[in-house]
């Protein structure tokens, strides 16, 4: 029994801190999935809120992780590890039984898992979570309570500056479409076998006091004014096989909204494309772009801000990109990336350009 106890003891541990470190590697990209759950639920106002909470996510999965191996303290670990599994099965399950969420972020970004196969591991660590409370006497603690509190202190310090590096100049390991060396447009193509989900448009009515659905071919004869239109929303009819491409929304456009992705992306002199969501004036701009406009003849600024870029810039080329699209590909604002044609050379933060 002592040494079933310890491999689930062990499975449990690593399991969640293999979690942990995955997720802080990319703190925003929890933030990004957290703040598309809110939005399901209709629970925007604590979209502001999602990067603290995904800081604090990542600590405490990582710090109870350890502390189930070093058994201390071994007792409010487990309950600890209880609650945070019943919370992360509840959110796999919503994901798997609503189809509203592709995916829970239960990796990260590094190793996508769909909705069930998260759910039914959730479902495993809860059994085993609870097997280790229910023989909570069995298991001694051997280690001294001061060990155990410095190994925690140094786990919850080396967390917290390993996520303060990463939100400062990019996660140590890019798992995302837009890495360094990866080709842009070889990214946008569609996979060979590729089977995309088959939707139907289903609008709600209300009339008389009752709630009617129709999708675009099943409308009544009799359909008229006395319907109310209420909302629409897409129904998946069959699921596809769940290939797609890596970059479905990469599309600039000028400030006249002209499509020059293409002209962009076939562009024989290498170019600088400056990333940035939005335009925040606490970043020293002017000594960013004149750095970059002396090493480079072609720098171009994509920001998804239109209003704050064309009043703040004027000397340089302003090119408007999807707010999503930006947030994958960079997830400090600015990012520099170095392009040649389509291909990303070289993908820095500002801060460690600045530097050099």
């Amino acid at each position: 029994m002592q040494s079933f106890l310890k491999f689930l003891r062990w499975s449990v541990g690593i399991l969640f801190i293999f979690s942990g470190l995955i997720k802080a590697n990319d703190p925003l990209g929890l933030s990004y999935k957290m703040q598309e759950f809110f939005d399901v639920w209709g629970m925007n106002f604590f979209s502001d809120y999602t990067l603290w909470l995904a800081l604090i996510m990542n600590t405490l999965e990582i710090i109870a992780g350890v502390a189930l191996l070093i058994k201390y303290p071994y007792k409010q670990t487990l309950w600890l590890l209880l609650a945070l599994i019943v919370f992360f099965s509840f959110l796999t399950g919503y994901a798997l039984f609503s189809g509203k969420i592709k995916t829970c972020g239960c990796f990260g970004d590094c190793i996508p898992l769909t909705p069930q196969t998260s759910f039914i591991k959730d479902i495993i660590l809860l059994i085993a979570i609870v097997i280790l409370l229910i023989n909570l006497k069995k298991v001694k603690t051997t280690l001294h309570m001061g060990w155990g509190i410095f190994i925690l202190i140094i786990t919850t310090f080396g967390v917290g500056y390993g996520q303060q590096q990463v939100l400062q100049h990019l996660p140590f390991i890019d798992c995302l479409p837009y890495k360094q060396g990866k080709d842009i447009i070889e990214q946008m193509k569609i996979p060979a076998g590729a089977v995309a989900d088959s939707v139907s448009i289903q609008m709600e009515f209300e009339k008389a006091g009752k709630r009617y659905y129709f999708d675009v071919n099943s409308f009544p004869a009799e359909f008229d004014s006395t319907y109310v239109f209420k909302s629409r929303k897409e129904v998946i009819v069959q699921k596809g096989n769940g290939k797609f491409a890596p970059i479905q929304d990469f599309k600039l456009y000028t400030l006249n909204g002209q499509d020059t992705t293409q002209q962009l992306v076939e562009t024989s002199t290498p170019y600088v494309l400056v990333f940035a969501g939005e335009i925040d004036s606490t970043v020293p701009w002017e000594t960013l772009l004149s750095k970059l406009q002396i090493k480079h003849k072609l720098v171009y600024l994509v920001t998804a801000d239109k209003s704050n870029a064309s009043n703040k810039f004027k000397n340089i080329p302003i090119l408007i990109g999807d707010i999503t699209m930006i947030k994958t590909a960079a997830r400090v604002w600015p990012t520099i990336f170095i392009m040649n044609g389509s291909t990303i050379m070289q993908k820095t933060s500002y801060l460690d350009f600045l530097k050099d």
